[in-house]
């Protein structure tokens, strides 16, 4: 099966929906905010849940394995040496930010 659309593309079409959010209101702000025929169609393929946030619906989008959702390298390569869950792709999995970025996050909450 082909994905024409990214994670990050799904993500901005959703970007003004306000969270905790349904499958239903999800596709709904999508159309409304002119999201692309494939971004409606990936959204319409995620599971009936309720979604906490952005990132949560990009996880749960079948997309080209390749699109990222903003993962540096390092980021990548911890995804491919760390287990997931029983069947999940490995770009999908968690993976904390290596620890160069997260001391450069915490230099700018100073």
């Amino acid at each position: 099966m082909s994905h024409s659309t990214s994670a990050r593309e799904v993500a901005d079409a959703i970007k003004d929906v306000d969270f905790p959010a349904g499958k239903d209101d999800l596709i709904r702000a999508a159309r409304e905010a002119g999201a692309s025929q494939d971004a409606v169609a990936a959204l319409r393929g995620i599971p009936p849940e309720s979604y906490a946030n952005r990132e949560e619906v990009a996880r749960s989008v079948r997309v080209d394995p390749a699109s990222d959702l903003g993962t540096s390298p390092a980021q990548r390569a911890e995804q491919a040496r760390a287990g997931g869950k029983p069947g999940q792709s490995q770009h999908l999995r968690e993976v904390p930010k290596p620890p160069v970025e997260e001391e450069l996050d915490r230099g700018r909450d100073r």
